[in-house]
């Protein structure tokens, strides 16, 4: 007759439990996560010895499966894999100082059993299981000939019950939970189907839940009876995919197959990612994943459908923040690490070393993609460009390395839809858009819309002007200038102006001089004239000799004060708290053949400066409601 050992676990405190129950894991949920790992890692383990001839019994058809009874409010966790003997369980449950796969990795180091894909520690991660147990039991049988089969029990004191048993026949672990009158929700089949398909839809062994029906596969109607219903037949519902996309070669897959895979992950995606990038690298790190780049628009969750980390196949968290970089979670896929332990902290993360450099890996590697992507197929790469455009501005201002790499490909649209590099935009404009004092100057435009008049302008004198609209475009053309502003025989520094931040003129001066029609006289009358009828507070009268053909008023914002406001409001607190203020330069053109009807006018004079600020303020969407009203019923006045 078998015979019972009573002892204490061997740990540094009287009771460990309530501290696991408190502080090892912040969600209880994980505890089968934890199960499920060990039964993985048993289940990998037999494999390896299968592989290196140390067991001689089948490998193909090994499963873990999870079993609810409510009845009894029993949870078991079942697999297939190395068991354990006595001394293995008094020394890797109850001495939990030891991890049963640290000890596994020493004794098989020369045989690779890291490739095993064995998860890791069984001590603590076994004992996440009381956290929601009134008692815990284990029945185990190893692998090994001639071994006893054994049962160990504990209700959550440091006292234990082992003894050989005789009614487990097969090698492989079940451990039986006795599931606490608080935690009774892990009782129900959609929850622990819900915590299945979240930590472990990828698990590298078939998990089974239960059983389904489905359609005889073999079933084939009767010439007879067209009507016959398909013949339905019992399988086992096995929830997880074990060689998901990321675990396979670029090379083994599609396009669709791609495609494929980010729907499995993102069931709820309505769109196609736009391109895919594997990640594989074996040396200083293991790292396998797939990332791909989604299609932007305003409905997009930062918090939903985000990058999910794991480990060996096992789901750790889908907070990626320190892992990947800042820039990229906007991205979404999978990266799976066994150098990324299954439970730390954040700020662990943040600080380790291993995580440093994946997080350089990933950002290296996406800099690559893009510029592979770029050289391939740059038609394409064009058309996605306003769906990543906004990503890799992020990068470019948060990553020098990125930034330099990005150099190569980021992508200047003009208002005609053509695009160019940083380089073919410099060769194209600076024969035409240098200024007297050597600066190259990139005109550009927010909106075509709302800006036209300038644009136009700008088009007639033979000047190029960019398409720029992204949010934190501002933030990326203070960095270029910065970063081009050298004047040497080599090199010239380069701006960026907005079309409507002055007279085009005075946006890229020229060396000629423009004569004004007026006399000194008549331009010091007709300024009394303006600033005595427009608000002082809005505006700062400019008097400038422009083309005749140009708008006699013209409103502008200094470059400076507009891209520092536009930098303030999507930068926060880097560029101080108080907004700039909302002051417009008014540019009146002497050379206007309204500014004599101005001069002559003596009734209609406030009547005349009104409508040409009305039309200025019309160019740059600024008349609306009551002042809009006015400017239609004087319009109509002066036509008569």
């Amino acid at each position: 007759m078998a015979t019972m050992t009573k002892g204490k676990i061997n740990v540094a405190v009287d009771n460990i439990f309530p501290l696991i129950k408190q502080f090892l894991y912040s969600d209880h949920e994980i505890f089968l996560r934890e199960l499920i790992s060990n039964a993985t890692d048993a289940t990998n383990k037999l494999k390896h010895l299968a592989s290196i001839g140390e067991f001689d019994g089948d490998t193909e058809n090994l499963k873990i499966e999870v079993k609810l009874d409510k009845d009894n409010k029993t949870l078991r966790v079942i697999d297939q894999g190395i068991g354990m003997t006595k001394d293995e369980v008094v020394k890797y449950i109850n001495e939990i100082a030891f991890s049963g796969a640290e000890d596994f990795l020493e004794q098989y180091k020369d045989k690779k059993a890291e490739d095993a894909g064995i998860i890791g520690h069984f001590g603590l991660g076994f004992y996440s299981a009381f956290m929601v147990s009134d008692k815990v039991e284990i029945r185990t049988k190893s692998y090994k000939k001639d071994s006893k089969a054994v049962h160990w029990s504990c209700d959550g004191s440091p006292e234990f019950q082992l003894e050989e048993i005789d009614d487990k026949k097969d090698h492989g672990t079940e451990i039986i939970l006795h599931i606490s009158g608080d935690s009774k929700e892990f009782l129900e089949d959609n929850r622990i189907n819900e915590l299945l398909h979240k930590y472990n839809k990828f698990n590298s062994v078939p998990i089974k839940f239960g059983t389904k029906e489905i359609i005889d596969p073999e079933w084939q109607p009767s010439e007879d009876n067209k009507d016959e219903k398909p013949k339905k037949i019992i399988v086992d519902n096995i929830i997880n995919n074990t060689q998901p996309a990321w675990t396979k070669k670029p090379s083994e897959l599609t396009d669709e197959d791609y495609n494929k895979f980010y729907h499995e992950l993102y069931p709820d995606a309505l769109d196609e990612p736009l391109f895919h990038i594997h990640l594989n690298v074996d040396h200083p790190f293991h790292l396998t994943g797939i990332l791909f780049f989604p299609k932007l628009n305003l409905n997009l969750d930062p918090t939903k459908n985000r990058i999910q980390l794991y480990q060996n196949q096992v789901f750790v968290t889908d907070n990626v923040e320190g892992i990947v970089p800042d820039f990229l979670q906007m991205l979404r896929g999978v990266i799976d690490s066994p150098d990324i332990p299954l439970n730390v902290s954040r700020s662990y993360l943040q600080a380790d070393a291993a995580v440093k450099k994946i997080s350089g890996y990933i950002t290296r590697k996406v800099a690559d993609k893009l510029q592979s992507l770029f050289d391939k197929d740059r038609k394409n790469f064009e058309d996605k460009w306003n769906d990543i455009k906004i990503i890799i501005e992020y990068g470019m201002l948060s990553d020098e390395k990125f930034y330099k790499k990005a150099l190569n490909f980021y992508l200047f649209p003009d208002t005609d839809g053509n695009y160019y590099t940083f380089e073919e935009l410099i060769e194209k404009i600076k024969p035409v858009q240098t200024d007297k004092d050597r600066n190259i100057v990139a005109l550009y435009t927010s909106d075509a819309k709302a800006q036209h008049a300038y644009i136009e302008e700008a088009k007639n004198k033979g000047y190029l002007v960019l398409l720029l609209d992204s949010p934190i475009v501002a933030h990326l053309l203070q960095k270029l200038e910065m970063d081009h502003s050298e004047l040497s025989d080599q090199k010239q520094p380069v701006k960026f102006a907005r079309v409507d931040a002055d007279a085009i003129d005075n946006l890229i001066k020229k060396d000629e001089t423009k004569v004004s029609k007026l006399s000194e006289d008549e331009q010091n009358k007709l300024k009394e004239i303006v600033e005595k009828n427009i608000p002082a507070e809005q505006f700062a009268v400019q008097l400038e000799p422009l083309d005749s053909d140009s708008a006699p008023f013209i409103i502008t914002q200094p470059e400076f004060m507009r891209r520092f406001k536009e930098m303030q409001q999507t930068g926060g607190a880097m560029f101080g708290g108080n907004d700039f203020p909302g002051m417009y330069n008014l540019i009146v053109n002497t050379n206007s053949d309204w500014m004599p009807k101005i001069l002559k006018a003596k009734k209609k004079q406030a009547e005349y400066v009104q409508q040409a600020l009305d039309l200025a303020k019309l160019s740059q969407n600024l008349l609306k409601g009551e002042e809009l009203t006015r400017f239609i019923k004087r319009s109509l006045e002066l036509m008569k």
